[in-house]
Parts: C-alpha cells; structure tokens; sequence
C-alpha cells in the first residue's frame, strides 16, 4: 500500500499527519502535498514539510499547519483528462480526521458532470473504493480508438523495377544489348491483382463525440492493349506473348515496332508498346514511345520521348537540338550537345557539351569516360573517369537534388508572383467599398456584382498562394539534399569544374586524380576516391 497524508484539524490547531508506505507501496512525494495544501489553501515551511516526508518512508510524521481550526475534509481527487480526451485519470486524496469518504456513485456523477459521458471504467472505480490506494494516478475512463482501414493496393506479378544496368566488357566499352530490362510474358499470364480497400470503424472520444478513422485509399487497376480485366475488375490477365511494363502507373503488353530507319520514309513515330530502330534517326523526326526506345545506329538532332527506358547503342551527336526524355533509364554510347532527361540512371561512355539531369545515378564509364562542358544533374551521384578539360570548359555537376522538384518550385515562385502582383490591384478596390459602405453609401447592384466577384477572385488568389507556399515548403523538405550523394572521379577533374551538392558548390582549382566529392559540414570537400 502507498503512503498517504491526510489532515487533522483540532480545536486549536490544524496540522498535516503523514503515513509510511506498507510492503511494495511507494512513499508519499512532496509534490502530491504541495498540491493538495495549495488546493486546500494551507500554508506551512517548506523545510520542515521536506524533512517530514522524508520521515515518512520509514514511519508515522506529524507537523504543524496552524493555530486555526477548520472543517473537517471531504475526500477528494484531481482529475487529469489526456490532450487527445481519450483517457481519464483520477487521483485521489484521504478525508481528514473527521472528514466524509466519497462513493464510487457520486464519482460517476461528477465526472459526468465533467463531461465524461463514455467509457466510464465502473470496475477500476470500484476497485479504488474497495482499498482506497491513494497518490495513485487510476485510470477512470477510455475512449473508444477508431479502428484504422486498410487501403486497396496493387501487386503486380512482374519486376516493376527498372534498375538494369549496362554490364563493361573486357575491352573496356559498354555492353548495350543485354541489359535484360524486359519482362516477358506469355498469353493467359496474370500480370496484376487488385487488393480493395478495407474501410475502418469509427471510434467514441470521453464527452462522446464521434471519432472518424483515415480515409482509405482506392485503386483502379490501369492498362493497355491487348490485356483483359476480369468480371469483379481486380485481375489484369495478358492476352498476347510479348513483354509487359509498369508506365506511370498503367500496366502495357505489346510486340515490339520494329523499323530500320527513322527518316522520310517513316516519318514520326508515336507508338503505345516499345520502338527498335535497327539503323538511324535523322534530324528533325521524333519518335515517341509508351514503352521503351531501342536504336541500334546513331541518333541525330531528333527528339526521342520514351515512357520507359532510352537505349542508342552507337550514341548522339544532337547538334544542339537533340533532346531525350525517358520515364526510365537513358543508355547511350556517347552524348554530344544534346538534351536529356531521365527518371532513372543515365548512362554513357562520354558526355560532352549537354544538358543532361537524372532521378538516379549518371555513370559515364568505359574507354574514354569523361564528362566535359556542360551541365549534368543526378539525384543520386555522378561516377566518371574525367571531370573537365584541360581546355578549361565550362563544366557544371550537381547530385543530391531532384531537377524536377527544382523545378516544381520555380513554377509556384512564379505563380505567387503572378497571384500577388494581381491582389495588389484588386484589394485596394475591396478597401474602398467596405469604406463606403460603412459610412452608408449606397452602392448601385452594378457595383455590388463587380464588389462580389473581386472579393470572390480575391479568395481564390489567396487560397491559391497559401497552397502554393505550403507545396513549396513541402518541396523544399524533399529538396533536402541526400547524405549518400557523392561525385566519384576514377581519373583526372581539371580546374574550373564546378561540382554542387544540394545548396552547396565548389570550383576546382587545380587538376586532382582518383578522388570524390561529399558534403561535409555544410560544404563540398574533396576525398580521397
């Protein structure tokens, strides 16, 4: 049993009898008297009350409170309610010599009194005024939790990861051809199942308000040509032998287009599956693909878009207006003044005077390996064996940042610019017209309609800049540049290469081999590789 205190109020003299716990019960704490006397408006030195409770974990202390006499004590409690009103403890203090004990029935009544309407714990309460354990917080009430749904999700039957990576051969160059970044499937394959929602149960808070669980999240299942979807819409089955993929979310199954050149004879091509081109693409044709973008030959300054991966086995020279942007990976044998863009990795022997930014890794390995002029951006990091020129080129690398968030953000700077600078011509209007009216003047319905839709554009502005500045916090929180980034160089970066991470750069001041780049302490620091 814990110890406990209580008053003693005589003729006379008040004074404040302290008791020593018994067996496993905790010793009464200085903490619990303050409170109580505070409560009670008692008044005593803090010194002696110190060394009486400290008396009291062996034996029986009294002290002397004051030369009043008083009214006896009723036994009483403190009531703690949880921030989140969920749970309710009681704590209750003894009567004073004299003093009335409560009941379990005038409790319930309080705390309902209180605003505790439910999950009032009946037993508990009863357990207390059977043994009457005081300076022990009890747990008086529980709300109800809500029980939380499950959302509906997809489990697709094939490897949606697009991580393949060419392989180097003996001699040193890229192996472009086996990179087994297909999924092959046969007629009758189920290729993907839809597992529904499963919505939760709502719960009950202590004044008894109703508790909604999350929402849950539906699927539908996304698809393509030449795939059927079962009767109850949860199984995607293939209906022809081909490949299949995962393209922003849509599940495809095609045969492969297959031309020998992309030029007059073909045209542009928009194909829904994947394009291998066995020969070239000439300059000024487009070839746009849902899947992937195989060229055998080289490409010229033409436009290559690919949901999926872009392979070009004997590279790109875009005469400044080639450009290439893959929802996957970009494989090229060299990359000269050309544009491009990957959500994956991009990978390539050279890169010589491009534009050229990656969701993943740039890696520029084989023969030659060497990025020179230009500027090429990963999320992840940049590996390559020659960072630079000797020429002195312009030559800018950045890891740690998604491109794309960068800019997501300069959108909704520019925006709020747009938004702000047209507030600035409506408010004033606004002003002006709560003016008027509070001084009386009447306005014609003409004005009041124009009033209405300024005040109704003024919202919608400023609604839409409120949530563009919460997106770009959000953005900016994501932006944050990753620890793991690095820019590994396996032979020489010359001066005058600069190399950010995240918010941070560096230019490099003199020639440097067998290195790498991190950030460190909030700069970019040179290490050895």
């Amino acid at each position: 049993m814990n110890g406990y205190f209580k008053l003693v109020n005589r003729e006379g003299a008040s004074s404040l009898r302290l008791f020593p716990p018994r067996g496993e019960g905790k010793p009464v704490d200085i903490t619990d008297v303050l409170e109580y006397l505070t409560m009670k408006d008692y008044v005593c030195d803090l010194q002696t009350l110190k060394q009486a409770v400290g008396g009291a974990a062996k034996e029986e202390q009294e002290i002397r409170l004051g030369n009043e006499t008083r009214l006896p004590e009723r036994e009483c409690y403190k009531l703690r309610v949880g921030p989140d009103k969920m749970q309710a403890f009681v704590k209750f203090y003894a009567a004073s010599e004299g003093g009335e004990n409560m009941t379990a029935e005038e409790l319930i009544n309080d705390l309902k009194l209180r605003g505790i309407k439910c999950g009032i714990r009946t037993e508990a309460i009863e357990g207390f005024f059977a043994k009457r354990e005081y300076l022990e917080e009890i747990l008086v009430a529980e709300g109800h939790a809500p029980v939380q749904g499950k959302h509906a999700w997809i489990e697709y039957k094939f490897n949606t990861d697009k991580k393949a990576k060419p392989t180097l051969n003996e001699d040193g160059s890229v192996d472009f051809f086996h990179l087994n970044i297909l999924n092959h499937c046969n007629k009758g394959d189920v290729l993907a199942v839809l597992h529904p929602e499963e919505p939760g149960e709502p719960g009950e808070d202590l004044a008894g308000n109703r508790i909604l669980p999350a929402e849950v999240r539906k699927e539908t299942l996304k698809y393509g040509h030449n795939i059927e979807l079962s009767e109850d819409r949860t199984v995607l089955t293939a209906q022809v032998s081909g490949h299949v993929e995962l393209v922003e979310g849509s599940v495809f199954v095609s045969d492969e287009l297959m031309v020998e050149n992309v030029d007059n004879s073909t045209g542009n091509i928009d194909y829904d599956g994947n394009v291998q081109i066995n020969g070239n693409v000439a300059t000024n044709f487009r070839v746009t693909a849902k899947g992937d973008i195989m060229v055998k030959g080289v490409v010229e300054g033409a436009q290559l878009t690919a949901g999926g991966n872009i392979i070009i086995a004997r590279g790109m020279n875009g005469m400044g207006r080639g450009v290439l942007k893959a929802g996957g990976n970009i494989v090229a044998k060299f990359l000269e003044n050309v544009t491009a863009e990957a959500d994956g990795y991009v990978a390539s022997e050279s890169i010589l005077h491009s534009r050229v930014t990656a969701g993943g890794d740039v890696n520029v390995d084989g023969r030659r390996g060497f990025i020179t002029g230009g500027r090429v951006c990963a999320t992840g990091s940049i590996n390559v064996k020659t960072l630079g020129s000797e020429m002195g080129a312009d030559t800018i690398v950045e890891v740690g940042t998604d491109p794309k968030l960068k800019e997501r953000v300069n959108q909704l700077q520019k925006q709020i610019g747009e938004d702000t600078k047209l507030l600035q011509t409506v408010q004033p209007t606004l002003i002006s017209a709560k003016q008027k009216l509070a001084k009386g003047v009447k306005l014609s319905p003409e004005q009041i309609q124009q009033i209405q839709s300024m005040a109704a554009l003024n919202k919608q502005k400023t609604d839409a800049i409120e949530a563009a500045n919460e997106e770009i916090e959000e953005l900016k929180q994501q932006m944050t540049s990753r620890s793991d980034t690095v820019v590994r160089v396996k032979g020489e970066v010359y001066p005058g290469t600069r190399i950010c991470i995240g918010e941070v750069s560096m230019v490099v001041q003199k020639t440097t081999h067998y290195c790498r780049f991190i950030r460190e302490r909030g700069d970019v620091k040179m290490a050895p590789f």
